[in-house]
């Protein structure tokens, strides 16, 4: 399936937020259009469908991105075109639109949700990433996630070389110095930088990592409820992914769920290699049929 056909597909599926989600979860991580997703975990959370609105404020974007690329002149492939590529992003999303993150109420569950925070113009780091990757895939440069502890930020692409930028920061370019300081703020001042901190990171795996910070504040929160939605929301798009079965059959269990409890974590064992942890889950599963009997 090419790009196209897959955003085709999720196109077709605006309406229905959920049959959006189930869509990404077949395909391959290359084809996810990621904000457009990200769109759809927000609907499924608020329990509407996405307004056309949002769509439009994605295709402004695009429109600003298209228009200012062309006046900074992005075109080159030396070090002056990604120069001007990541001013082009920080211009657009951080001048043009307001983009910036929000350091006042910074676990405010609202920042995990992207309608939300185009509502707002302010998130989460990985929210803010959505949106500068959605921009600079406009305009068909490369970018992708970069697996930063604590701290998500985006890796720009242009001719051999690499920036990273800051969505939390207004696009801002980050030097090694800038992401120790970063890593010992978020880790401890023994943390160094290491190899996996710059590793590249899927675009389901940041739809995963957006909804991951909604269900833990959700659990810290005591709403399993809500919890268990989340992680329903995000075994739609990872459906092979069998870490979140385990939780997800854990917290259905908690809930007194427990015929769900018990399909979640059959599915787990199903999928899962983690020797131990399959001995533990097959041991819960026996409890649930003493308890269901």
């Amino acid at each position: 399936m090419t790009d196209s056909t897959a955003g085709a597909d999720m196109a077709s599926e605006n309406g229905d937020p959920r049959a959006v989600l189930t869509a990404v979860g077949a395909l391959e991580d290359s084809e996810i259009r990621i904000a457009e997703a990200g769109l759809a975990l927000a609907a499924m959370d608020r329990q509407r469908s996405v307004p056309e609105s949002y769509h439009e404020h994605l295709a402004a974007i695009d429109a600003e991105m298209q228009k200012t690329a062309a006046e900074l002149d992005c075109s080159a492939a030396d070090d002056k075109g990604l120069a001007n590529r990541a001013t082009t992003l920080g211009k657009v999303l951080a001048g043009n639109f307001s983009y910036q993150g929000d350091r006042v109420t910074y676990d405010d569950l609202q920042n995990a949700n992207l309608m939300r925070v185009i509502d707002r113009r302010k998130g989460l780091p990985v929210a803010l990433a959505i949106l500068y990757i959605h921009a600079a895939r406009s305009q068909g440069w490369a970018i992708e996630g970069v697996n930063f502890p604590g701290h998500f930020v985006v890796r720009l692409h242009n001719a051999g070389k690499a920036l990273i930028l800051d969505p939390f920061a207004g696009g801002e370019p980050c030097t090694t110095a800038d992401l120790r300081r970063k890593l010992k703020a978020a880790a401890g001042e023994k943390a160094e930088l290491q190899p996996e901190h710059y590793a590249a990171v899927g675009n389901r795996d940041i739809l995963l990592r957006l909804e991951n910070n909604l269900k833990i504040r959700l659990i810290q929160e005591g709403d399993l409820e809500k919890a268990a939605a989340a992680l329903d929301r995000m075994l739609l798009i990872a459906p092979k992914h069998a870490p979140l079965y385990r939780e997800a059959g854990l917290i259905q269990a908690r809930l007194g769920n427990l015929n769900a409890a018990r399909a979640a974590l059959e599915r787990f064992l199903e999928i899962s290699d983690n020797d131990s942890q399959r001995h533990h889950v097959a041991r819960l599963i026996q409890d649930l049929g003493q308890q269901l009997n």
